[in-house]
């Protein structure tokens, strides 16, 4: 397993102001797995994903990437592991507008002191269509090509996991697609591990499963899912 969460709650807040995001939540993701997070709204999705990236801390239970448990690593080799062995995609980019699109892809790479792959670097930037656009800065950028450069930089530095929060929620539909295609061929071809919250069933439909929330527990899961079914099984929860 890719990623693993043992009985993980977390709480924020204390007393009678005290919101449980996560309740004694348990769950295995596959290694070379597209896995799908969806619920509705404060179903607790976007906590399951930040506590899984390392990127909070739980109130009780586990968490490990691979075999390593992330409760026993102190912040600095935390911030080393997100670094070096997890992948973000963000939907708002989370692109720095001063630097050219090259230069955004290979940001944690440099960050980390680290030469790139020049051949898998290649690979990537050629398989998300960017080479005619990698001197442009953001701005300079449609939303489609934005994201695609945020897929690029999660997949140069080769992780174990890559974390995608609503990739396609600032996106027209057919640049959301290609995205989709982008990473869907990630796991395929090049056997990525990814994990996706999304509230979109049409973006559910590209993983190979998917985990649903609600109150802060998993409630269902789903494989080899499509659009409807998904959209179904989203009206148990009235959203």
């Amino acid at each position: 397993m890719a990623v693993r969460a043992e009985a993980v709650t977390k709480v924020y807040g204390k007393g009678e102001t005290a919101v449980r995001a996560l309740d004694e939540v348990d769950l295995a993701i596959p290694a070379g797995r597209f896995t799908a997070v969806m619920g509705p709204s404060g179903s607790g999705k976007s906590t399951l994903m930040h506590v899984l990236a390392g990127l909070d801390t739980v109130t009780s239970g586990r968490v490990w990437l691979g075999d390593v448990d992330l409760a026993s690593l102190p912040e600095r080799e935390l911030t080393r592991l997100r670094r070096d062995r997890i992948g973000f995609v963000f939907q708002a980019f989370n692109l720095l507008p001063t630097l050219s699109a090259a230069e955004n892809i290979t940001l944690p790479l440099d960050l980390a002191g680290r030469k790139p792959d020049r051949d898998w670097l290649d690979h990537v930037i050629d398989t998300v269509g960017l080479r005619p656009r990698l001197k442009h800065r953001p701005t300079e950028l449609s939303g489609g090509q934005q994201q695609r450069v945020a897929v690029a930089r999660a997949l140069a530095s080769r992780p174990e996991v890559i974390f995608a929060d609503e990739p396609t929620g600032n996106l027209d539909s057919r640049s959301g697609a290609e995205v989709l295609g982008l990473m869907r061929r990630a796991v395929d071809e090049w056997g990525q591990t990814i994990v996706m919250v999304t509230h979109d069933p049409g973006a559910a439909a590209h993983a190979d499963a998917v985990v649903f929330l609600a109150d802060g527990r998993i409630v269902d899961h789903m494989s080899e899912p499509t659009a409807e079914r998904v959209l179904e099984r989203m009206k148990r929860f009235g959203s």
